[in-house]
């Protein structure tokens, strides 16, 4: 299960995942996209189900996670993939409107489909979640502040689930990435392409593949091993703000 599947590195997850053999239950808010993902990996013989979902809505995750059909209900791993920034801006300035969007769905979304899906892989006695994290999970920049606490906050839910759900037989990694061109930064600035690219101006960053990549290799790995963390980053980048940006 693929959460915020409908672009950048939950899209890419799903065609890593279903490279590798699984099948896909794919949900994200943009339904005719997941659509669109969905008939191109059926036309290459991956099996799909898709749904729309907006993790932020408690209500909508429970109902949708309790409805699925038997032969979907037996998650082996979840990718807790959506997630969002929004603005840039110094704290005293910032938009909580924007705040609340982040926290909603960077933190309370991912505990709300983790809550739903995990129970199960403990009875089962087996399953991987897989949570989408961030470099500014493990550094703070300038005016990321929100942000950087929502991936923070990912970061100590990692470590708080695999203490809890040490010796249940399920397993849990955090891949952190840093600079990777996706919408990211056109959704960061609330649909400003020009700045948006200036982000990536000079610099070669990771691609959604370069993520999904990483995601396959935690997942496949024999039961008796687990990727606690993966922070991956471009070469080009050494910290959040020190990069290395060459004349174009």
């Amino acid at each position: 299960m693929i959460t915020g599947a409908s672009s950048g590195i939950g899209e890419a997850c799903a065609h890593a995942l279903g490279d590798a053999g699984a099948r896909l239950l794919l949900c994200a808010r943009r339904v005719v996209r997941l659509e669109r993902l969905a008939a191109d990996l059926r036309a290459r013989g991956i099996e799909t189900h898709l749904f729309q979902l907006d993790v932020r809505d408690r209500g909508g995750v429970d109902e949708a996670i309790g409805t699925l059909p038997d032969a979907w209900r037996a998650i082996d791993i979840l990718v807790n993939n959506a997630g969002l920034s929004r603005g840039l801006d110094a704290i005293q300035e910032g938009s909580l409107d924007d705040w609340e969007e982040m926290i909603d769905t960077n933190v309370k979304g991912l505990l709300y489909v983790t809550r739903a899906v995990v129970p199960r892989m403990v009875e089962r006695g087996r399953g991987h979640v897989v949570n989408i994290g961030s470099i500014a999970g493990h550094e703070v920049y300038p005016k990321g502040n929100v942000y950087c606490g929502t991936k923070h906050a990912v970061r100590a839910l990692t470590r708080g689930m695999q203490i809890d759900l040490n010796g249940t037989g399920v397993r849990v990694t955090t891949v952190d990435p840093g600079m990777v061109e996706s919408e990211f930064s056109v959704v960061r600035f609330h649909g400003d392409q020009e700045r948006a690219a200036s982000v990536y101006k000079g610099v070669t960053p990771l691609a959604p593949s370069d993520v999904a990549d990483a995601v396959v290799y935690c997942v496949t790995r024999p039961a008796h091993v687990n990727i606690h963390e993966m922070l991956l980053m471009p070469t080009d980048q050494a910290t959040s703000t020190i990069v290395n940006r060459r004349s174009t």
